[in-house]
Order: C-alpha cells, then structure tokens, then sequence
C-alpha cells in the first residue's frame, strides 16, 4: 500500500471502521468534507453492526451517539445510510417502544442470527477472539427464542406472547405454584412479559435488557425439564412438542458448554484473560462434540471459523440460516464512497 488512499480501502475491508472515519476526518484520502461526512456516517454504522448495538440501528442520523468519530458528519449535511441497508439492520433491532410497528427480532429472531455469524466470522478474522466469545454467549441466551419461534410465530414478543402462554392450565409467572421448575428470576421474567405491553417505553426497554433472556431461558425450561407440563408445552402437537425439546436441549448444551464458560474468563468476567485462538478452538471442539451427539450433522465441516456452528443456528431455526452479508454490503458501500 503506496498512499493513504490504499490503506483506507484495507481498513475498510477489514471492517476497521473506527480507524476510517478517525482518519478521514484528519485528512487521509484527500476527500471534501461532504466526502468525509459521508464516510462517518457509514462508518459509524458499520461500527454499530460489529459491536452488535442493535439498538441504535434503526437511526437515521447514523452518527446519534456513535462512538466513532463523527464532528465532520455533525456539521455537514448529507446523505444518511442507504436505506435498504438500514432496512436489513432493523430485521434485527428490538423495538424501543411497545406498540412499534416494525418488530425486527421480536418479529423473527433469524435475521440477527445470520448477522451474529457474519460478525463472528470476522471478529475471528480479526484475532478478536474475546468478542467471538462475547457472540456465542448471546446466541446460547437466545437461542430457546430461534427454537420456540418455529411454533409461536415469532420470537416470544410480549405482545403476542401473553395468547400462547396463558390461559386455563398455565402456570406461567405463577410465583405460588410450586410444581413449576422456573427459577425465580424466570418467574420474573414470566410475569412481567405478559403485561410489559402496557408499560411506558421506559419501562419495556428496561424489560428488554434485563429480563427478555430469561423468558429465553423459562421457555427452556418448559421444553426440556418440566415433569409438570403445564398448558404452555402441553397445547402443542406432539409432533411440534417433539422438535422444540429437542432443538432447546440442542441450546441448553451450548448454554453450559465449555465455549460459553470461556466468556467468565474475558475481562468483562472475573480472570482477566482473553482466550487464545487456540484456548477458542479447543473449547468449541469441546462444545461441539456434546452437541453432534444430539444433532450428528454439526459435526460436518462447513469452512467456518468455528466449524458446524451455523449447523447449530441452522438446527435451532428448523431452517437453513446462512451468514448474513450486511457488514460485507456496508464495507462495500464505504469503499465506494472512499473512491474519488
């Protein structure tokens, strides 16, 4: 790479994009500022796809609150992210209000499953293996919803939620029955979703980040280890009931596997390590072989970082869910603004 021109087109195909719109704005490149507001506003978007800040995806001012640079973009009006990009990122962004009308992943949790192997794919590239953990810890939290939306419709969204679980012969969120093997955080959690419909946007985003795992986890429970068998398993087909245990079993094992107890390790944890691509590897391995004795083809190879993981996503949807192309598509998009 012979001019600053080049080693921007190579950070952005790395997905480097802090490091493009910081450069940029302090002249690399030699582009107008309507060129460099441009380029931070697809950077700070791109960056949000990486770090997985799904919250903010749906914004149409890209640099609201980005954590990339974005001075020239605040001063300088100009065009936002292409819309057909941003579309595809709010398939999976949870709404921060209850009655949104676009429901991305509580409509359907698969396209932020494909975005999660996208992601995980290159921060293993990039030698990033404390976020590749970070991924497949989140994937293990939701992977009962990919499970149960197969029945349900969609991916337990308390909206819809409260008509599947409820009614005659339920025992859902029932703190008083004692027959039922939730955890009292998942009784929590249990209750709260039938009536957070009716909260203010407050307090639906506060149910979002603390307790919408645990309805996850609650709705494994119900498939996997309840001897009770309340109506929220027992009105299913037997057919339907069959392929949910066994798909929330498949994500049970991944939630105590070796790969995931590695995130208690990484700094945000309590050892103050990051793994070794090496320490990753041997770890999934580990993971692997438990699951491929529920689900014998996860363990063909298929070419990803972490071989037969997008079989496992896959399994769990009950559908094929290949890799999504939204980082490549939005790296693509910044290489072309780049070019004079």
């Amino acid at each position: 790479m012979k001019t600053a021109h080049e080693v921007l087109i190579a950070l952005a195909a790395r997905y480097s994009f802090a490091d493009v719109a910081a450069l940029a704005a302090q002249g690399a490149g030699g582009l107008s500022p309507a060129r460099v507001a441009h380029v931070q506003r697809l950077c700070a978007f791109g960056q949000r796809l990486m770090d997985l800040d799904a919250e903010d995806f749906g914004e149409r001012n890209a640099v609201f609150e980005a954590n990339t640079e974005h001075a020239v973009a605040d001063r300088v009006p100009g065009d936002s992210v292409p819309e057909q990009l941003r579309e595809r990122a709010l398939a999976c962004r949870m709404p921060q209000a209850p009655r949104e009308a676009h429901r991305g992943a509580l409509g359907s949790m698969r396209p932020a499953f494909r975005l999660l192997l996208e992601v995980l794919d290159a921060r293993f590239r990039r030698g990033e293996t404390n976020a590749v953990v970070a991924v497949v810890h989140i994937a293990s939290e939701y992977g009962p919803l990919l499970v149960w939306e197969r029945v349900l419709g969609h991916a337990a969204d308390p909206v819809r939620l409260p008509a599947a679980v409820g009614g005659d012969g339920s025992a859902w969120g029932d703190f008083e029955d004692r027959e039922c093997p939730h955890t009292k955080p998942e009784k929590s959690a249990a209750r709260r979703v039938l009536t957070v419909a009716h909260e203010n946007n407050a307090g639906w985003r506060a149910y979002l980040d603390r307790q919408h795992s645990n309805t996850a986890q609650a709705l494994s429970v119900c498939a996997t280890s309840c001897h009770r068998r309340c109506s929220v398993y027992s009105r299913l087909d037997p057919r339907r009931a069959e392929q949910i245990t066994h798909g929330c079993r498949l994500a049970a094992t991944l939630t105590d596997s070796a790969v995931v107890r590695l995130r208690h390790s990484a700094p945000v944890g309590h050892g103050f390590g990051v793994p070794s691509r090496r320490e990753l590897l041997d770890a999934w391995s580990r993971t692997r072989a438990s699951l491929a004795k529920q689900a014998p083809a996860i363990a063909t190879d298929d070419g990803y970082p972490l071989p037969g993981f997008p079989t496992l996503i896959s399994t769990l949807a009950g559908t094929p869910l290949p890799q999504d192309t939204l980082l490549a598509d939005t790296a693509t998009t910044l290489t072309r603004a780049l070019t004079p």
